[in-house]
């Protein structure tokens, strides 16, 4: 017997999701080490990206408890990216803007997905309860 699908939309959060995560560990990793380092060469800043890889299974594998923990962890970068959008020459600033719009989409993405998965249920318990005329 197969599982059903999730609906359509459930799965477009999901896709969302993860590709905004993959999209800050990128961001991450590259304005650390390439496009706009603290030092000259780099700098150990670039460990930020360690814990946004964790969540990355999780997501994955349809994990309610981490796209619930995903939305808090998010806040985080958020708060960073605002304050070096704040603070850091001009192409910090550029990247800084990036970070605080991919952290809202994860947000979103996560919380969205979230909601849809519980209510999904429902809706199908519901279509199964109700005859067909």
């Amino acid at each position: 017997m197969s599982q059903p699908q999730p609906p359509r939309f459930v799965s477009r959060t999901r896709a969302l999701a993860v590709a905004c995560l993959l999209g800050l560990i990128v961001l991450s990793l590259a304005w650390e080490l390439l496009l706009a380092p603290l030092r000259p060469g780099g700098s150990w800043l670039a460990l930020k990206a360690l814990p946004l890889c964790l969540p990355l299974a999780g997501l994955l594998k349809h994990r309610m408890y981490t796209y619930r923990w995903v939305s808090l962890l998010v806040w985080l970068y958020f708060a960073e990216g605002v304050v070096r959008a704040w603070g850091d020459p001009m192409p910090g600033r550029l990247l800084a803007g990036l970070e605080i719009v991919l952290c809202l989409m994860l947000f979103v993405a996560c919380a969205l997905h979230v909601r849809l998965r519980l209510r999904s249920p429902r809706e199908a318990n519901v279509a199964v309860a109700t005859p067909i005329p």
